[in-house]
């Protein structure tokens, strides 16, 4: 019998789902485990340890004794705590950068003065620790601008304030409400910049590096970019913005820099860089970077790459991705989010989900991506969180992709369900030459 690696994810929502379907396509025995999951890692076999760990040390010390192969990390908070370096010091593999590394997403402060350093491009900016310099400079330049949360804010630490009212507003929620915690004790105002957004995957050893699709996400909660931001309400790739071109461009005046960078300051980075890009008529520039693959954008992009993804993780971590060969279908992908009425407010849980098995029918082009699930006593699939599930679904073009992606929400059903019914749009008139 073929020996069995041992995976252990880390992480509960969508992207841990999508990492979980993507190592299932490898063709290799694996036993994987989560911690802690969700009802749809359980449903595809995956085992849950959410018992008794109640921290990241002690995950790590569980991780020793069940002669875990391969740790991989989803979300950026244990990532930003130092989970790397825990298990690096019990000599365990895992995939995602170490605590200084990760600095690149948990302080945007930092990661701000690291771009003006290496001169990556990126928005004008200042940072402030007290409001009254911060209204100050408002008062001084106007509006438009965008307000940031300089610590982890999942997601939802940046105001767009396109007045000077909007602006205060933002600085009294941050400073005075404190609704974003410690993460708002620094904040960073920048000018607001105008283009289209892409989301760049990066995957890195430290050495090398590999991109990964292009892919565009949905951050407000309604149809044309209406609504207050959330984690992301959908996802589509290849991203028609980012054509070769362009690619080449944000790799030597954006990838190549940051990765040296990284370098030069004594902290290589290692697993997935995540630069979120605003096409300027100026030129690709920064947005932000995340230490970890996006959510939802994970849920587009895995799809299309194939190769065997325990291969591809384990080689990150172990200093090994020059040997890793995979290729790109030359498809599309789109993934619709569904989410919990009053997401990303106050929301009920506990609604009964119906029509999931329909939804994946016996398709092969289709994933359904469980989020915020758990079971009730009978056994069905619940609601448990704000974005509830995440549908997936590739085809040779992305008008088939995005029907294919809807038909599928379509068979769903649970009380309250709310999605945004225009993914993919922004691409789709790019493709017909409707905008630049």
């Amino acid at each position: 019998m073929d020996y069995m690696e041992s995976v252990l994810i880390v992480g509960a929502g969508g992207r841990e789902h999508a990492i979980l379907k993507a190592l299932l396509r490898s063709d290799r025995p694996l036993f994987i485990n989560a911690w802690v999951g969700n009802a749809g890692m359980e449903n595809d076999g995956c085992t849950l340890i959410n018992g008794g760990i109640k921290n990241i040390s002690e995950l790590a010390d569980w991780a020793e004794k069940n002669e875990i192969d391969l740790t991989i990390v989803g979300p950026e908070v244990p990532l930003c705590e130092g989970i790397v370096d825990i298990f690096h010091k019990k000599k365990l593999n895992i995939f995602g950068p170490t605590k200084k590394a990760a600095q690149l997403e948990g302080d945007k402060a930092y990661a701000k003065k690291f771009m003006k350093k290496y001169k990556i491009p990126t928005a004008k900016f200042m940072v402030f620790d007290n409001k009254n310099d911060a209204a100050e400079y408002v008062n001084t330049h106007g509006a438009p601008l965008v307000i940031k949360a300089s610590g982890l804010a999942a997601g939802k630490g940046a105001i767009v304030c396109d007045s000077k009212e909007e602006t205060y507003d933002a600085l009294k929620k941050m400073f005075d409400e404190k609704a974003f915690g410690d993460a708002g004790k620094t904040v960073v105002i920048e000018e607001k910049m105008l283009g289209q957004e892409a989301s760049v995957f990066v995957l890195t050893d430290g050495k090398t590096y590999k991109i990964l699709p292009v892919s565009q996400d949905h951050k407000r909660l309604k149809d044309n970019d209406e609504g207050p931001n959330t984690g992301g309400m959908g996802a589509y790739a290849p991203c028609p913005f980012v054509d070769n071109k362009m690619l080449a461009k944000i790799e030597d005046e954006i990838i190549v820099p940051t990765l040296n960078g990284m370098k030069k300051e004594g902290t290589p980075y290692t697993g997935l860089l995540y630069i979120g890009i605003m096409l300027t008529d100026e030129g690709p520039k920064v947005v932000e970077y995340n230490c970890r693959l996006g959510d939802p954008e994970t849920q587009a992009v895995l799809p299309l790459v194939q190769c065997d993804w325990y291969d591809v993780f384990y080689s990150c971590a172990t200093g090994k991705l020059d040997r890793v060969k995979f290729s790109i279908k030359k498809e599309y992908c789109a993934c619709v989010v569904m989410a919990s009425k009053g997401y990303p407010g106050k929301y009920e849980r506990g609604k009964v989900i119906k029509g999931i098995d329909k939804a994946e029918g016996h398709k092969s082009n289709i994933d359904v991506y469980h989020a915020g699930t758990s079971f009730n006593e009978q056994g069905e699939f619940i609601t448990n969180g704000g974005r509830v599930l995440a549908v997936s679904a590739w085809a040779p073009s992305l008008y088939d992709a995005i029907a294919e992606a809807y038909d599928a929400v379509s068979k769903i059903d649970f009380e309250g369900k709310i999605f945004r019914k225009d993914i993919g749009a922004k691409g789709l008139a790019k493709l017909k030459g409707q905008i630049k």
